[in-house]
């Protein structure tokens, strides 16, 4: 199964996970969407909309760049219906946006507490309803219609609460999107799933917040995450949905067990991810 000619809906697609999982779809010619703030480059944030699609083009795809921030209804609308308007249809949705704050209770600034819970949960569940009537038509219509999460198992224990729960709040709330949405649209035939990584993913967000470059040396390329992505793209939105799926799980089910490739530096270990 390819995803040539496929529309995907990637949010926080200018770096990172998001625009590694656009760029596995490119190679195979997909239309790739970019839903993102960043127009202008920052040196902290590498990677802007622009350069973003550029990549996606080089890569073989079709790019669409959208400035749209997911807190905003308005922005999230007019962005599909951009999206609609240029490639047809929307066949995947990639709920990838997210935002981190790994505070304490009392040191959780409340405007922190609320952007958390506005771009993870709301945004996500925003995004998600509103992209719910595209995707019905491409399943409807024999296609193979998948929403993703990135967003962790629901492992409720305290030892993933107790340093975090503002964060680990606002990320659980994306998973509880999967675990409701795909019981509310398995009879559309749209198959909606969590995935997660195992490790440490070399992102902007591992750079800037979870412990700079010795952080990163611990780390795997975000693309471990985009050939997961892919597997689960190529399954059937049909059957497969409901999982919370791990990345190294989704590409050992696909006979992909050396995993070496993926890691930032070769040999050095690797720094265990929240929630697994």
């Amino acid at each position: 199964m390819s995803l040539r000619g496929k529309t995907l809906f990637i949010t926080g697609a200018s770096r990172g996970i998001g625009l590694a999982i656009g760029l596995r779809a490119a190679r195979d010619g997909a239309n790739v969407a970019i839903a993102a703030k960043t127009t202008d480059p920052n040196p902290k944030l590498p990677g802007t909309i622009f350069s973003a699609a550029k990549e996606i083009e080089a890569a073989g795809g079709k790019a669409l760049a959208l400035q749209c921030d997911i807190r905003f209804e308005d922005q999230v609308q007019a962005a599909v219906a951009k999206t609609v308007e240029t490639f047809g249809g929307i066949d995947i949705l990639v709920n990838n946006a997210s935002a981190i704050n790994l505070t304490t209770t009392e040191a959780t600034d409340m405007k922190r507490y609320d952007l958390m819970h506005q771009i993870n949960t709301r945004g996500t569940f925003l995004v998600t309803k509103t992209c719910i009537p595209h995707l019905r038509k491409a399943a409807a219509g024999g296609g193979n219609a998948h929403v993703l999460n990135i967003s962790p198992p629901l492992n409720m224990e305290t030892r993933w609460f107790a340093p975090h729960v503002a964060y680990t709040m606002a990320k659980f709330g994306m998973s509880m999107c999967v675990l409701g949405h795909a019981g509310e649209f398995k009879r559309d035939g749209i198959g909606v799933n969590a995935l997660w990584p195992r490790t440490a993913i070399a992102t902007a967000a591992v750079q800037n917040l979870l412990g700079g470059e010795q952080a990163i040396k611990g780390s795997r390329k975000p693309e471990i995450m985009a050939d997961a992505a892919y597997a689960i793209f190529t399954k059937s939105s049909r059957e497969a949905t409901g999982n919370f799926y791990v990345d190294d799980e989704v590409l050992a089910a696909a006979g992909k067990t050396d995993l070496a490739e993926y890691a930032v530096t070769p040999g050095a270990p690797l720094i265990p991810d929240f929630f697994v």
